[in-house]
This record gives C-alpha cells, structure tokens and sequence, in this order.
C-alpha cells in the first residue's frame, strides 16, 4: 500500500479543496508513490511524534494541524518546526495534515465528533458555505433533555476531559440547543446567537469577547487541544473503516503546550 492510496480514503472525507485559503493541510513531508509501513494519528507532529513514529514502524504522520504553517526560509534546526521537519525528513517519516478541510465536513468530521461527546441530536452545520448544506464551520445540535447551565457546564468538562472551562456568567436558564466548534471559533459567536443557541462550547476566547454574548449565551471556552483531541479518534476510524488490518496507532504523546497549575 502506498501513502497516495491512505491519503485518497482521507481526501474522500475531507477534499483538500475545503481547506480555508491561509490553511497548509496536505502532504507537507514525503512522496505519495512511496510504501506505508504503518500509520501515527496525532494532533500536532513535533519531534517527539516523529520519534514515536520510528519506534512503533510507522512511516506515516496524519496529524490535524500543519507542522508547516508558513513559508519555511532556512532548515537550519533554529525552530522546532524546522526540527521536526529536518527529523522526519532524515528518518523517511511522511507528515499529512488534515485540518481546516476536515474542521470544515459534516459527516466524519472534528465537529461532529465533538456534538457526539456532547450526545447532540439533530445536528446541522452552524455556518454553511454558500452553495453548500453539509460544508461550513461549527455545527449545532439539541440535548435529548435540557440541562441546567451548572450541570451542563460539568459535562461539558468531563467528556471533553477538560481540566478548566472558561465561561460567561449563567443565565439562569436550561441549555437545551448547544453550538460547538472546535479549535479557535470566537469568530462564530454571531452564527451562534443567530441560531439561538444557548450554549457555545469552543475555544481560544480572548478577554473582551466573553462581552459579546451580551447574557444571550454561555460561552464555554475548553480549550484549543482539549477541544480537538479526539480528532485523532476520527482519524484512526476513517482509515481503520477501509483498512482494518493495517498498522493503525494512535500516539501516546501529549502534545497539549498549555499547563494548568
């Protein structure tokens, strides 16, 4: 099998031309025509990855975000961007990033997976593109049963194994419609409240736009890896789908860079 026949099943899911314009998802090391010895799914490659790769046989990184998100001037190792590129690079490890174009697919993608950790029901993207029903970012759904904000806000923390949750103060009113989007979605704060939601569960909120929600909404703010991490879950689905008996694992490594004390 060679990596061209993994990234079509990929691609098939998420066509690269989903991807947003300032994205870089694609094939970023490696040769499609070349062999796959096995598969790491993960959501950032750094070096520590690309190693964990060698060891466990894989010669092929899918990770959600691009190691390579500008133009690279000099591979000098003065970066860990360059360090991880010249790594894989020197260990003939393949990276892929599958990122704004997965972020942007209903079916089998990071939203819905997050809307399923949620158990949200008739779900629909929250901001289709134009021409498209099933293409956009973020996605809203209803709880079976409403839940009151507290209760709500605990789940929210325990199924996306979140250890804080940043959040506008509570209405005092049930949750009962819940919009989400994973990695950085302050920008759909309006396509939430158009769409009555009372609930946002995403990340990457700055300061002043928690006063956005002007008391229409709880915002609830996971954080960025927290928000994304069972994309790698997503990953190993869709090929193990197509592929079964392949080498298949998901890494070990957590590549969060932000600590909570």
């Amino acid at each position: 099998m060679q990596i061209k026949d993994i990234l079509a099943v990929l691609e098939q899911v998420a066509p690269p031309h989903l991807q947003e314009s300032y994205d870089n998802a694609g094939l970023i090391v490696g040769h499609p025509d070349d062999a796959v010895s096995g598969i790491l799914f993960c959501l950032d490659s750094t070096e520590t990855v690309v190693e964990e790769a060698v060891r466990k046989g894989c010669n092929l990184v899918v990770a959600h975000h691009p190691i390579v998100f500008r133009g690279l001037k000099r591979l000098n190792g003065s970066t860990y961007v360059e360090r991880t590129v010249m790594l894989a690079i020197r260990k003939r490890v393949a990276i892929y990033a599958i990122h704004t174009n997965l972020d942007n697919v209903y079916r089998q993608g990071v939203n819905e997976k997050i809307a399923q950790r949620l158990q949200l029901i008739r779900t629909r993207i929250l901001a289709p593109k134009p021409g498209f029903a099933d293409v956009g970012a973020g996605l809203i759904g209803e709880l079976a049963v409403p839940m009151d904000e507290p209760a709500f806000l605990q789940q929210v923390k325990t199924v996306l194994r979140s250890p804080c949750v940043r959040h506008t103060a509570f209405r005092q009113r049930p949750i009962r419609f819940v919009a989400v989007c994973g990695g950085s979605g302050s920008f759909l704060l309006p396509e939430a409240l158009r769409a009555g939601a009372d609930a946002f569960v995403t990340a990457d909120f700055k300061y002043h736009e928690f006063f956005d929600a002007e008391g229409r909404l709880v915002i609830a703010d996971v954080g960025h890896y927290e928000s994304e991490q069972f994309t790698i879950e997503l990953l190993h689905e869709i090929i193990h789908e197509k592929f079964p008996t392949f080498a298949l694992h998901l890494t070990q490594v957590t590549t969060n860079p932000v600590f909570y004390l």
